[in-house]
């Protein structure tokens, strides 16, 4: 008799819906490396295919990793392509991260992408998450998650429509991508910047949408008073921090 298992829950749309805040571990993500912070309590990993070195050869890897610690993985692709959405999701992806959402026809073409048919413009195939699963298409269309990126400065006085549009399930305001799309590359803290973000995150929240963005532990709290309800953050920036610390205690003076 063929065995059976249940659909892997996404954890980090879990925690949103409960009314927590989602965490993604930002960085050099391999298997190895999900496999190691799937048991520090992460909500989900991040894996990137747009500045990233990771191969689609390795991607079922490690979203089967993030797996084994109920662990989400979030992917963000190049750029809003259909077959590469397609793709990743197939690979195990259980959120797609979008760059440069910038109009209505931008967010509903890639909220489409991460829905099969009827809501939808997923191809329909069996993917490995399919195997063993009953009711596939209806449970993946229920956990697969769609995450626009509001990275472009033109975007902002969009978010107000943006927002209304169906399948989007984050609107995550990346800093670095606005302050180069604003002049200011390099210098995500610019007070232009700065403003450009805060406003950008309490359209998403006035409009009724999940606002998300880069944290660390400086900003944290000023994001979470804001209404931020999942964040990114660098897990190597705390290595770099302790590292340091550490070194500078096995120098003598």
């Amino acid at each position: 008799m063929a065995r059976q298992r249940d659909y892997s829950i996404n954890q980090l749309k879990r925690t949103i819906e409960g009314g927590g805040i989602g965490v993604i571990a930002n960085g050099p993500n391999t298997s190895d490396m999900c496999d190691f912070l799937g048991h520090v309590g992460f909500d989900a990993a991040f894996i990137d295919f747009e500045h990233g070195g990771v191969s689609w050869g390795e991607l079922s890897d490690i979203t089967r990793a993030c797996e084994l610690w109920g662990m989400s993985s979030v992917v963000r692709v190049n750029r809003l392509d259909e077959a590469q959405i397609l793709r990743t999701l197939d690979q195990g992806a259980s959120a797609v991260m979008i760059p440069h959402v910038i109009t209505v026809e931008d967010a509903k073409a890639a909220a489409q992408a991460c829905k099969y048919p009827p809501k939808g413009t997923r191809g329909v195939a069996g993917s490995r998450r399919a195997y063993g699963v009953t009711d596939y298409f209806r449970k993946s269309d229920d956990q697969a998650q769609c995450i626009a990126l509001i990275e472009d400065y033109e975007a902002i006085d969009n978010l107000s429509e943006l927002t209304k549009v169906d399948g989007i399930d984050i609107f995550y305001v990346a800093p670095s991508d606005m302050a180069a799309s604003m002049g200011h590359t390099g210098d995500p803290e610019h007070p232009e910047v700065q403003t450009a973000l805060e406003r950008a995150i309490n359209l998403v929240i006035q409009g009724g949408g999940i606002a998300g963005t880069l944290a660390n532990d400086s900003n944290l709290d000023k994001f979470i008073s804001m209404g931020v309800r999942c964040v990114g953050v660098p897990w190597q920036a705390w290595v770099k921090n302790s590292a340091e610390k550490f070194i500078e205690r096995t120098r003598l003076d």
